[in-house]
């Protein structure tokens, strides 16, 4: 690559100069212009910002035989007050990696957008033009195009009075024609960025359209189809070859002439029209339907069409009956549970039906069974309607007790109650500490002094608990004419079975049972029990409360 040599002498670039200046020969201009055309094509093989100043520094540094060249982008695009960062560097020295907009040099080549040299260190001013100690001389261009400022071009070389006639033209040259080329690149990504966003919000209205369940279709000022939605081509029988062909060609035989008509009253007038109804022999079926007609209008309010939003009846008729459906099934979900439940699991299995499934379900929960001890010696020779006094007063206690602990009450037998925790919602370690908590308040409440249930000739009444954690399956049990929310399985077996051992007082629970409530509860160990149709007997342990 050549280096500009100064065959016709020295020219002074407005700071210094060391000759006068001489003559300039044929000689030197032809190598300035060759050069410059040589590397302005190198420019125009790049677009990227970045590429087209390492291709300006490269090429200013080759061309003028610098030994430092170095690019200062103003950090804030456009605003020529903002520092100055290093965005290329070609040289082995080690420069500032930024510049401060109000250093003289950058002050007085950013005010007059003229190129400075400086032929000497020694000059009284200027020198923060030269970027390392071991510079003599330098030159310091403005990159400037007509609508844009970018920064600065700064070269340097070690030898005094080093940039005369021909390193300067070059640089007139060349930098202005890479501001311009930066310049491009710069409305380049504005026009990308722009195009970016306008493909983004027609994928926004397209999916907006194609997820609408009414019939989109537009047409123009000619009457030409020019868009369907998603909902329209499939209900309507509508494909990308009917796109530019009349509506009256596309639906003139399927729709009466009263809708022909109001198309074309439309369009002609520029009047909207809505709720006309009618019938559209559709391939599939024929689609009963209110339409709604609206001007499209383009920029500065100009007409440019029509919507045609048709609503399909037929299909909301549907909708509506389906939605009366799930408000049924909701409502007889409410009913089943509501006595039997919390308001928040009701609420819960409200918002998340799918989580039960009302033909039986397979599930890990804890069944609780507690009856009551003396119950038949009390029952004995008593008037029926006292006894069921008694009853209710107490499961109304423990009914509160069991709700309010997230069970589930699965039926009242004789003086026993069943309940379940993991039905019809499951967290199987929560239902068992849950399960074990409900049962220990209950018994607190059973024997406390100023209870409001067991009193009088009831006094003597107690109660034992026992229950089982393990698989069952709950759903729907019965017939057409009766059918009630329950649970079956082996583990309510196991669980009845431990509530006929437990004692007035006492709560009963099985290894599985206190696996899963951990260290939450201090118990004893029993002896284990023979449950029917289990081979080895089953571990038992007495709930003696609450660990500390």
């Amino acid at each position: 690559m050549a280096d500009l040599t100064d065959v016709t002498g020295v020219r002074s670039g407005g700071v210094t100069a060391s000759n006068e200046p001489a003559p300039e020969s044929l000689q030197a201009i032809e190598q300035v212009t060759t050069e410059l055309v040589r590397a302005g094509s190198l420019l125009t093989r790049e677009s990227d910002a970045r590429a087209l100043t390492a291709v300006l520094v490269d090429q200013s540094v080759d061309i003028t035989g610098s030994d430092l060249g170095a690019a200062y982008l103003f950090s804030e695009p456009g605003d020529p007050n903002s520092s100055l960062r290093l965005m290329y560097l070609r040289g082995r020295y080690s420069i500032p990696r930024k510049l401060d907009p109000d250093l003289e040099t950058i002050a007085f080549v950013g005010e007059l957008h003229e190129t400075l040299v400086l032929h000497g260190k020694d000059r009284p001013f200027f020198g923060d033009a030269l970027l390392h100690e071991r510079m003599h001389s330098a030159i310091v261009a403005p990159i400037v195009a007509p609508a844009a400022t970018f920064g600065v071009l700064v070269l340097n070389s070690v030898r005094p009075d080093f940039y005369h006639n021909n390193r300067l033209k070059f640089i007139e040259s060349y930098v202005p024609l890479a501001a311009g080329m930066l310049h491009n690149s710069e409305l380049l990504d504005e026009l990308r960025a722009k195009l970016r966003r306008i493909e983004a919000l027609e994928r926004y209205q397209e999916s907006i359209f194609a997820s609408m369940t009414n019939l989109l279709v537009t047409i123009d000022r000619d009457g030409a189809l020019h868009y369907f939605n998603r909902a329209a081509g499939e209900r309507l029988g509508l494909a990308e070859e009917h796109i530019g062909l009349r509506f009256t060609e596309v639906f003139g035989n399927a729709v009466d002439k009263g809708i022909l008509s109001a198309v074309d009253h439309s369009r002609e007038n520029g009047e909207e029209q809505l709720g006309i109804e009618g019938i559209i022999a559709a391939p599939k079926r024929e689609l009963d339907f209110s339409l709604n007609i609206s001007p499209l209008r383009g920029k500065r309010g100009r007409y440019e069409g029509l919507t045609l939003l048709f609503t399909d009846q037929t299909a909301e008729r549907e909708l509506k009956g389906q939605m009366q459906i799930v408000k049924e099934e909701r409502r007889a979900v409410k009913d089943m549970f509501a006595r039997y439940l919390s308001n928040e699991l009701v609420e819960n299995i409200m918002q998340y039906p799918n989580k039960i499934r009302l033909g039986g379900d397979k599930k890990l929960a804890t069944t609780f069974f507690a009856d009551i001890r003396g119950y038949t010696r009390f029952a004995e020779g008593k008037d029926p309607e006292h006894i069921v006094e008694v009853l209710n007063a107490y499961f109304q206690e423990a009914v509160e007790v069991i709700v309010t602990n997230g069970g589930y009450i699965d039926k009242f037998i004789g003086d026993a109650i069943m309940a379940i925790w993991g039905v019809p919602l499951e967290s199987e370690e929560q239902d068992a500490v849950n399960a074990v908590s409900c049962a220990l308040q209950l018994q607190e409440r059973v024997s406390a002094s100023d209870r409001t249930f067991f009193t009088g000739d009831a006094a003597n009444l107690k109660v034992g608990i026992g229950m089982h954690t393990g698989p069952l399956v709950a759903g729907n049990l019965g017939s057409a004419q009766r059918m009630d929310y329950s649970v079956i399985g082996d583990s309510v077996n196991v669980a009845a079975r431990l509530e006929s051992i437990a004692e007035g007082g006492q709560v009963i629970i099985t290894r599985d049972t206190r696996e899963l409530v951990g260290e939450r509860f201090k118990v004893k160990e029993l002896k284990p029990v023979r449950v029917k149709g289990k081979e080895q007997p089953i571990p038992i342990f007495h709930v003696l409360g609450v660990a500390r």
